[in-house]
């Protein structure tokens, strides 16, 4: 997640809440000296609930007002920090999260970016040649293009983008996503968002490798798995 997030910018503030007097969280205390995190203690006012959340979110509100941070990062799959994600973002502040596969989609689509940790350490451990231990492989063409909601939003990106000769910039193109969703291709196990257009086989891709790689729908009938409709003349000879 730090190095994550170091891609970003630089994580100056780093805090993590718990009740740090319960034994289950004894495990943590090598990784919060090891990473410089500083331990947040909240004590369980009664029994069963949890003022963890509460604490975070004062604090994140906080820092908000005081020392203005260009952006935050949460690790957390808990939806009730979906409404001050919301505020974060509105005040102008990114949000970036992190949490897993069963977070509820209210609270990925409200940060400016979600990743998945099961991605992520599948990622890593692809990474470090280990395959004796489980991964999630990248999500295949078919995969893809059966999830219908991607391709409406790569489609739609698209073509929001494109400019008079039907081209777009994907640099373009990821900002169109950025405005309509949460996003990161990796969470389809794909490094890059032009190889994930690729791998639709829905787009034609030029300049691939530079800056100036640019992406357009292909006609239905070229793409991969089309079918002609019934009545349909799609070629004739005379």
């Amino acid at each position: 997640i730090l190095n994550e997030l170091s891609t970003i910018g630089e994580t100056n503030i780093r805090r993590a809440y718990g009740n740090w007097k319960k034994s289950e969280l004894k495990g943590w205390e090598e990784q919060l000296h090891e990473h410089a995190i500083r331990p947040m203690q909240q004590f369980d006012y009664s029994k069963g609930k949890n003022a963890s959340d509460m604490a975070m979110i004062i604090d994140a509100l906080d820092l908000l007002y005081t020392d203005r941070p260009d952006a935050f990062g949460i690790v957390s799959s808990d939806s009730d920090f979906t409404p001050m994600v919301m505020h974060l973002r509105a005040k102008g502040a990114a949000v970036y999260g992190f949490g897993s596969r069963k977070t509820p989609e209210p609270f990925v689509n409200a940060c400016s970016r979600f990743l998945f940790l099961d991605e992520m350490q599948a990622q890593g451990e692809a990474d470090h040649d280990a395959p004796e231990r489980p991964q999630r492989l990248r999500r295949t063409g078919a995969e893809l293009r059966q999830d219908k909601k991607l391709v409406t939003l790569l489609l739609n990106a698209v073509r929001a983008a494109e400019d008079d000769e039907g081209w777009s910039r994907v640099n373009e193109v990821r900002q169109q996503i950025g405005n309509q969703a949460s996003f990161d291709q990796r969470n389809y196990g794909y490094s890059t968002l032009t190889k994930l257009l690729a791998a639709t086989d829905l787009f034609e891709l030029i300049d691939e490798g530079t800056s100036h790689v640019s992406v357009r729908e292909k006609p239905v009938r070229e793409r991969r798995g089309a079918t002609t409709r019934p009545g349909v003349l799609t070629r004739f000879w005379c």
